[in-house]
Parts: C-alpha cells; structure tokens; sequence
C-alpha cells in the first residue's frame, strides 16, 4: 500500500472562537500550493476540506499532468452538507462520512464535536500516513495534531510554523522531535522545504496507483 499524506490546514477567522493570531494568508496559500506540487501523483493526499482552501487545491492540481480524483481525497462531514463549497463537485473522490445524531440533552456545539471526532477518526483510520502536515488553522488545526498521533503513531507530524494560525502552537507539542523547527518558521521557500521534511525526491516521476 502507498504511504498518504495527510493536509491540515485553513485560514483563521478572527471572528471565530479560538482565532490564533498572527497568521498569513499569503504564506498559507503559497504552502498548500507547495506541497500538492511536492506531494500529487507521489503520494496520495488526504484532507479534510475547507472553504478557502479546496479552490487552491483544485487550481494547483489542476496545472499539473495529474488525474488528481485518482490522487486526491477529500473528507467531509454530513454535518455541513448546506455550506459545502461548490469546489467539492471537482473531487470525485469524495468520502462523506454521517453527522452525529441530534440529543436533546447535549448541545449543538457537542454534536459537531462528535460529528467531526467521528469523520476524523474514519479518515485516519481508512489510510496508512507517511506524513501529515499542518497550515494556518484554528483549534481543528490542533485537533487533528493529536488526534493524527494517537491513530497513526508512525505518521511524521510536519507543522509548517511560519504559516501561523494554530499550527503556530504546534511547536511547542514537539519538543523532543528531530525536526528543524527554527527553519520551520522562518522558511518561506516552501517547494524545496516540503521536498526534504515529506522525504520526497523531487526526481520522483508523476504516475499512476493503478
């Protein structure tokens, strides 16, 4: 079986609760598009779609010679099925997984915890992960991180810090990891980066599961 590799990632809404502050969209962007290029027809990508995200995802597959729906799959909750973003038709490969059921003695606010603890925990465990790694976010961001290192133990949490957002806090979670975190704050050349912490070869060729 191919090794996946796991995306999180998302850009803060400082009007949501648990916003983290600083973070850049532009480095976001420019580090999503970075690892699909690294990562697309090498390995395959598993994510949890986000609004601002999944276009980028889809514009940069789609300038590579990549069938991406063969590569890409994407995980989603029943629970936002009215605000799935019109990008999700692209994926073909997508996985949508129940909501959790309505209680009257719990609160909406806890049936989208378990809603999204239980698409989390189907994805992970659907998938063997070489690496997973963490862009911007908020607390999902964090969710994942140690959801991610309970499931899949052997996965290589790369948190790309110099995005910010939650992943900024990711740091402090790997103290006694071998990762070079001081360059993963400070380095924006993202293509080159994600090559060496994923462990791919860039002369890797492009080619086909089947």
């Amino acid at each position: 079986m191919t090794r996946a590799v796991f995306l999180s990632a998302s850009v803060p809404d400082p009007s949501k609760p648990h916003f983290v502050e600083p973070s850049d969209v532009v480095d976001i962007a420019a580090a999503v598009k970075a690892l699909v290029y690294v990562v697309l027809g090498r390995r395959p990508l598993i994510w949890d779609g986000h609004p601002a995200i999944t276009p980028m995802i889809w514009a940069a597959a789609s300038s590579l010679n990549v069938d991406y729906s063969e590569w890409v799959t994407l995980y989603q909750s029943r629970y936002f099925e009215d605000q799935y973003p019109e990008d999700n038709g692209r994926f073909r490969n997508t996985q949508y997984v129940p909501a959790a059921k309505s209680r009257p003695d719990k609160s909406e606010e806890h049936r989208l915890k378990v809603s999204l603890y239980k698409m989390r925990c189907r994805m992970f465990k659907n998938h063997a992960f070489e690496t997973a790694v963490f862009i911007g976010g908020m607390q999902g961001i964090v969710d994942e991180f140690e959801l991610i290192g309970r499931v899949c133990p052997d996965a290589r949490r790369i948190p790309v810090l110099s995005t910010g957002g939650a992943t900024r806090l990711l740091g402090e979670r790997l103290v006694h990891t071998d990762l070079d975190l001081e360059r993963l704050a400070n380095d924006i050349d993202y293509v080159p980066l994600l090559y060496e912490f994923c462990r791919i070869d860039p002369s890797e060729p492009r080619g086909s599961m089947s």
